[in-house]
């Protein structure tokens, strides 16, 4: 087989053949959790974690799964087995996993369609595109505040990896509007500061790593391992209501995501954090996640597109 496959629903498939039914709740309501994971030299990193959040997300919301635990962490792995053997051996795969509730009972049913009531789950792959991500090692990242806020913990909460995620993409027409490169950084109804859509924020300051209060963020699996990673490197971890203040006023800001692990900011709202340039915490950081993981990761993401 020359083309990836799919873990759709029942079982693998060619990645050609992998296809939602419009009437799928994820597509009618946008009704969806996931999860992805990353390989570092093919092998999945913290995929039980992820796993675990997954099913925790999947029970919140009430979808069943036929899946357990070590059901799903079985099809990952095959399916990182044979999706590895069709990219180079200095490429790494994004993988991810999505659940929704099935199909819309009212909209199927009145096609003349067979109802698929049970939770849609698929796994799938792709190369990991590190030049996406290259100009923010190069310069920083730069994260803009737009007027769009983030849900509220009120409404959804936020250990919920989910993909409801319309506000997002009104929020990232409002900054890119103001840099195209730029990436959003949500704020609460209060002003505080939260989180990007696929990343965790965080300011370091006097040898502390400061990070918004988990009860406004999704708690990252990159940010707990930075968490870990923490009093090796000599650093203080506290969490607390963060305004763009802080960040402006921070020595470091940084990144923290599954592709790229960790990332410097160096500009917000067109501000520059400290001297605008990725800061020596950050690369003593970088050659930390490095040794953790059993590779240059900064030499992956300049050397590999």
């Amino acid at each position: 087989m020359n083309e990836p496959v799919v873990y759709l629903n029942d079982g693998f498939v060619p990645a050609s053949r992998a296809h939602l039914n419009i009437f799928d709740l994820g597509i009618v309501l946008g009704a969806t959790v996931t999860e992805m994971t990353r390989t570092f030299r093919h092998e999945p990193f913290r995929l039980d974690e992820h796993v675990r959040r997954l099913l925790r997300s999947c029970r919140y919301v009430g979808f069943e799964l036929e899946l357990d635990h070590d059901g799903l962490v079985e099809c990952t792995r095959s399916l990182i087995e044979t999706n590895s053997k069709l990219i180079g051996p200095e490429q790494d795969l994004g993988v991810v996993h999505f659940v929704t509730p099935g199909e819309n009972r009212i909209y199927a049913g009145s096609s003349g369609s067979p109802v698929r009531l049970k939770p849609t789950l698929c796994i799938h792959s792709f190369p990991l595109p590190f030049s996406v991500w290259r100009p923010f090692f190069r310069q920083g990242a730069h994260v803009v505040t737009p007027s769009i806020r983030h849900v509220p913990p009120q409404c959804v909460d936020p250990k919920t990896k989910n993909r409801s995620r319309l506000h997002y993409w009104l929020a990232d027409r409002q900054t890119q509007a103001v840099d195209p490169a730029a990436t959003s950084l949500l704020l609460d109804l209060d002003g505080n500061l939260t989180e990007c859509s696929g990343a965790n924020f965080v300011v370091v300051e006097n040898d502390t790593i400061y990070t918004p209060t988990s009860r406004n963020i999704l708690e990252g699996v990159s940010l707990v391992t930075l968490r870990e990673m923490a009093p090796g490197l000599g650093l203080d971890w506290v969490e607390k209501d963060l305004q763009p203040y802080d960040a402006v006023n921070a020595g470091e800001a940084w990144l923290t995501s599954t592709p790229y692990c960790l990332a410097p900011c160096t500009r917000i709202n067109n501000t520059p954090i400290g001297d605008g340039r990725p800061g020596p915490l950050f690369g003593r950081a970088m050659e930390a996640w490095s040794r953790r993981v059993g590779m240059d990761i900064l030499a992956q993401i300049e050397n590999t597109d």
